[in-house]
C-alpha cells in the first residue's frame, strides 16, 4: 500500500510516499513543492496544484495522509489553508480518500507521546523508515510522519474491522 503524506505549506509543501507492506515500511520519495514569495498567491497556488498532480499521477498512490494544522497568525492560517485546499483537491480529483491528522496525533503515534519534539519526530522518522539521514528538509520529514501516522492509524482501524467482522 503506498501512501502519500502531505505537509502543507505555501512557501514549502512537503510530501512523502511511503510503500507499507505489513509491518515494513519503505520511504519511496519525499521532498517539498516550493513557491516563490514573490509571486502571486493564485501562481502559487497552481503550481502547487500541478506539481502535486504529477506526483500522484507517477506514483499512483492509495490513500492520501494530510496534516490539519493549526496557525495562531491568521495571515498564515489563510496561506497555509488555501494550499492545503488545493492538495486536498488535487487527491480528490484522482479519487484518493484524504485522511486528516493533527500534529498531535502524528506526534503521539510516531514517538509515542503526543508532545514531542520537532528532533524526535525526525529522530523516528529516520529509525522507522531505516534512513541513514533525517530527512530534509524539515517540511519533508513532517509529511513522512504524517504518512507514517496514517499507516500505524489505518492499520489499527483494520484490525479492529477485521476482529469485529470475524465475532
Amino acid at each position: 500500500m503506498l501512501i502519500l503524506g502531505i505537509d502543507p505549506g505555501l512557501a514549502l509543501m512537503g510530501y512523502g510516499l511511503i510503500q507499507a507492506d505489513g509491518d515494513n515500511l519503505a520511504a519511496i520519495d519525499f521532498g517539498v513543492i516550493s513557491t516563490p514569495a514573490g509571486e502571486n498567491i493564485a501562481n502559487r497556488l497552481s503550481t502547487i496544484y500541478s506539481k502535486l498532480t504529477a506526483l500522484i499521477e507517477r506514483y499512483n498512490p492509495v490513500e492520501v495522509a494530510i496534516e490539519n494544522f493549526i496557525a495562531k497568525n491568521l495571515r498564515t492560517a489563510l496561506m497555509v489553508g488555501q494550499a492545503r485546499g488545493v492538495a486536498v483537491l488535487a487527491a480528490a480529483e484522482k479519487g484518493l480518500p484524504v485522511y486528516d491528522y493533527t500534529p498531535l496525533m502524528v506526534k503521539q503515534q510516531v514517538t509515542g507521546y503526543g508532545k514531542g519534539s520537532k528532533m524526535q519526530v525526525q529522530q523516528m522518522v529516520k529509525l522507522q523508515l531505516e534512513l541513514d539521514n533525517i530527512p530534509q528538509p524539515d517540511d519533508a520529514a513532517d509529511a513522512l510522519a504524517i504518512a507514517i501516522c496514517h499507516i500505524q492509524q489505518s492499520g489499527a482501524a483494520r484490525l479492529i474491522a477485521e476482529s469485529e467482522e470475524g465475532a
